[in-house]
């Protein structure tokens, strides 16, 4: 089929193929739409999510697709990057389908996140995990999936308050993108077009589930305090009382005119937040040299530089953990483009590639994760997705 990708499904459990199909079609296929329908075959669907490349026609793609799956949530956004068939991809649209029967799924949409009513989203929540409790009893099996507009900057506040209403629903999720743009990112509800807005899907099924978020980053003993920022803009404008971006590029002993992208992947920042460190990863330097942070940074804050593993071997170990006691059939992932950067840096792109392929990933790459009540950077965060537990001995852990 010219113009598409049919996924190979001889690793993947029969089990696998009947409950999650995967289809990839390039954004400049022609009718994208029907080609995506054919290769993910007959439903019924309970969901379907589309990670779709900027360079596609976003609002054409929505429109012929929102009629196209009887029954099914059809949510979407835009991204930076894709993880499809060959793991790394560009240029694509990815579609993944929740074949109903095995999958419950209800998607909700939340419209401008300047204005929340946090106290109304939480109570949407509470009434969508009660009804998918009680229609579907003998499942225990539950995640909730959040797509998120990546330049909305209201990623922290979103992800906490989500947490908190969806109790034991283990959450998580990734920012859309636009490229390395930063331009203007998109998401899609149903045939609804959004932008400032967030979509979540809180999911019940018959298989164990297990949400997890990897990142490959080692803390040095090299800090740094915030001296200055704007949080609500997520700049930093001081580090040590000096002008940051000056700052950061001593500590590293660069030239403040070297800074770009693959500095910032390369040499990351982290903060301590109880026992764990976490990803303060840096978008770009302004001319008056502030720092543009993914997330949210307070005066008073303190730094801590970071070094890392080797980003294909910790994440082959990583993915190999999950399937320690039964191999996941499907692992769903965000995974942030200051990774993919990094790969690139390094030329390690095909080898990182070739593991998240043989590991059965599929996703996009995000300006930013979630997982739990925390908005996170520079980690891979999804859901692994398990064969149906037939004893024991078999159980998949927590």
């Amino acid at each position: 089929m010219e113009g598409s990708r049919v996924f190979p499904e001889t690793e993947r459990s029969e089990t696998a193929q009947e409950v999650i199909a995967v289809a990839q079609v390039r954004c400049d296929a022609p009718d994208p739409a029907d080609q995506i329908a054919r290769q993910l075959g007959p439903g019924p669907f309970e969901l379907v999510c589309l990670f779709v490349s900027p360079e596609a026609d976003f609002d054409a793609l929505v429109a012929a697709t929102s009629d196209l799956f009887e029954g099914a949530d059809v949510v979407g956004c835009t991204t930076a990057g894709e993880i499809g068939r060959a793991g790394y991809e560009d240029d694509q649209i990815i579609a993944v389908a929740f074949r109903s029967g095995n999958f419950k799924a209800v998607s909700y949409a939340i419209d401008n996140l300047d204005l929340l009513d946090e106290e109304e989203i939480a109570g949407a929540l509470i009434e969508t995990r009660l009804s998918l409790a009680q229609g579907s009893p003998d499942w225990t099996s539950e995640f909730a999936f959040l797509m998120v507009d990546g330049l909305s900057l209201r990623e922290e506040q979103l992800t906490a308050f989500l947490s908190a209403g969806l109790g034991p629903t283990q959450l998580f999720g990734g920012s859309s993108g636009d490229g390395t743009r930063f331009g203007q990112t998109w998401l899609a509800r149903n045939g609804v077009v959004m932008k400032n807005a967030a979509i979540v899907v809180v999911v019940r099924c018959d298989r164990p589930v297990r949400v997890f978020s990897l990142d490959h980053l080692v803390p040095t003993d090299q800090r740094m305090v915030v001296t200055s920022a704007s949080p609500e803009k997520r700049i930093v404008h001081e580090i040590n009382a000096e002008p940051a971006a000056l700052e950061y590029a001593r500590l590293l002993g660069l030239d403040p005119n070297q800074l770009d992208q693959f500095t910032f992947a390369e040499h990351p920042v982290v903060v301590r937040l109880g026992d764990a460190h976490h990803v303060r990863a840096i978008q770009q330097v302004k001319e008056n040299h502030d720092l543009v942070f993914f997330s949210a940074i307070n005066e008073g804050m303190v730094l801590t530089l970071a070094t890392h593993d080797d980003i294909v071997d910790h994440l082959d170990r990583g993915l190999s953990d999950l399937g320690k006691h039964e191999k996941p059939d499907f692992i769903l992932g965000c995974d942030c483009i200051l990774r993919r950067i990094e790969a690139g840096r390094l030329q390690k792109t095909r080898a990182v590639s070739d593991v998240l392929s043989a590991h059965h990933v599929v996703g996009f790459s995000t300006y930013g994760e979630q997982i739990g009540g925390l908005h996170v950077n520079q980690t891979l965060t999804g859901v692994a997705i398990y064969p149906p537990q037939t004893d024991e001995a078999t159980r998949v852990p927590d």
